[in-house]
């Protein structure tokens, strides 16, 4: 049997799981940067404001004028699809080495098969470990987006509670 026949044999077997988890790991990644995106760029244009530029009255509107609901919704929103985004990208090697032992356990019913089964065993866990590194990297620049919200979500709500103590003296 030809490697390619085993590749093709595998990927509408075991490997079809790790193919069906990445999709939906590519998804949760696509929503998720698409949230703290949006996130981000509501922030930026409240957070970030130069003040010794601008008008403090000015400045002071601007952070009483966000949606304060919107924004921690949408923080929300972000934590809990990147919180599923980084757990399904720590099991894809668990995935792979799963294909590996359900390939190679007919290995012992059978030993003419033996080094087809054993190639078979390998592409599950070559697959797990490709979508495990491209997940990893791809988290690399999630996360620093993500706590550069958590900061800025932090530090705008602080603003809002100044400004709303400061409007009540």
């Amino acid at each position: 049997m030809s490697v390619f026949s085993v590749i093709w044999k595998n990927l509408l077997g075991f490997d079809l799981i790790i193919f069906l988890a990445a999709v939906a790991n590519g998804l949760c990644y696509y929503f998720t940067r698409r949230y703290t995106d949006q996130l981000y760029r509501k922030l930026h244009m409240v957070v970030f404001i130069p003040s010794h530029r601008e008008d403090p009255e000015a400045v002071a509107q601007a952070v009483r004028d966000v949606d304060e609901e919107e924004i921690v919704a949408l923080r929300k929103r972000s934590e809990s699809l990147y919180s599923v985004f980084i757990n399904v990208t720590a099991i894809f090697p668990l995935l792979g080495i799963l294909g590996t032992v359900v390939s190679l356990l007919p290995m012992v019913a059978d030993m003419a098969d033996m080094q087809q089964n054993f190639f078979a065993a390998l592409t599950s866990t070559f697959w797990g470990l490709v979508f495990a590194i491209l997940f990893k990297l791809l988290d690399g620049f999630l996360a620093s987006r993500i706590e550069d919200n958590d900061k800025n979500v932090a530090l705008l709500l602080e603003r809002r509670d100044l400004t709303r103590e400061a409007a009540l003296r």
